[in-house]
């Protein structure tokens, strides 16, 4: 007769395997989820150079929504309806060594710029307004500096930029880098820490308090849970994501002063990113600049999406009709 601790083992070991099978089953639902999502609505330009991703969405006049860190075409989107809805025409490309673009070997900002150019000129776009968020906002600012002839606005929402005295990023330890490259190097690692590390990721890879989440409003929490599942599949994002790393250690001071365009720039004091006061600093130099800071909020501006909202709908607004009419109204 076998022994109530082998009776014991035998049952935790099915409950074990029965766990794992349950958990699995969940992500390749999750991820098969992901993998239909960056398939289904892109569309691919065969560019004189690399072959470029975008995809579009929403009716009016084109702007174009340059992503951030961890994104691609689908976070693109995301982010136009969030700031603009669907009374634009949103085109979202995705950024070299995101989803179907490739990772070229001149990757940088001017470079990304030019491609921007070419994937404008395929659609028969001239000048349109230009939102850069986060990481997208080096190459949006380069577009208006190399091409202005196709820009006629610019945005940059918790902008990637340059500052005299740049606050350093607080690096994390070599133990918890190790971990965070593993867990970016694996879809399902990665999915397993969406489900038991949220708060970590939260921190490291969205650049925002907990605080911050927890003070948001339920809507605000479940979307932020969406954007760090929207990430899936991780690797075919991972050497886009590498490549901003690159461009962000090695950021040089832009001639901000030659942008000719309405500028609108908006961030939070405490953006783990520390993106508040390089984008004071670039609003300043810019002559037709305008900076909107709240206090709280991090990296997704978390409490202040309605204005946030706003405020990018009244400025892209005034600047189709002219200020004075755009008030008026």
């Amino acid at each position: 007769m076998r022994s109530p601790r082998f009776r014991f083992l035998t049952a935790a070991g099915t409950i074990a395997t029965g766990a794992a099978a349950l958990t699995y089953a969940s992500y390749r639902k999750d991820i098969e989820t992901a993998r239909r999502r960056i398939t289904g609505d892109r569309q691919i330009i065969d560019s004189t150079k690399e072959p470029i991703e975008f995809a579009e969405s929403g009716n009016g006049p084109a702007v174009l929504l340059i992503h951030g860190a961890g994104g691609g075409f689908d976070q693109g989107l995301d982010l136009g309806r969030a700031f603009v809805g669907d009374d634009y025409r949103i085109i979202a490309p995705s950024r070299f060594g995101y989803l179907g673009t490739r990772l070229p070997a001149d990757a940088s900002a001017e470079a990304q710029a030019d491609a921007h150019t070419r994937m404008l000129d395929a659609l028969q776009l001239d000048r349109v307004p230009v939102i850069g968020v986060s990481a997208g906002a080096p190459s949006a600012m380069q577009l208006c500096l190399r091409h202005p002839e196709h820009c006629s606005a610019l945005v940059l929402i918790v902008p990637l930029a340059w500052a005299p005295e740049r606050a350093t990023v607080n690096a994390p330890s070599p133990f918890f880098e190790i971990v965070l490259n593993t867990i970016a190097a694996s879809d399902f690692l990665f999915w397993t820490a969406t489900k038991v590390a949220r708060m970590a990721l939260l921190k490291t890879i969205l650049g925002t308090p907990v605080e911050a989440y927890w003070k948001a409003t339920l809507d605000e929490r479940q979307s932020v849970d969406q954007m760090l599942c929207s990430i899936l599949p991780i690797s075919k994002r991972v050497a886009g994501i590498r490549n901003d790393s690159i461009v962000s250690s090695t950021l040089t001071r832009y001639r901000l002063e030659e942008i000719q365009v309405p500028t609108l720039v908006i961030s939070a004091a405490d953006d783990l990113y520390a993106t508040y006061e390089s984008g004071l600093y670039t609003a300043e130099q810019i002559h037709d600049g305008e900076f909107i800071g709240f206090g709280d909020g991090g990296h997704l501006l978390l409490g202040h999406q309605a204005e946030v909202r706003s405020q990018v709908e009244n400025f892209l607004l005034a600047c189709r009709i002219g200020p004075d009419t755009a008030l008026a109204i």
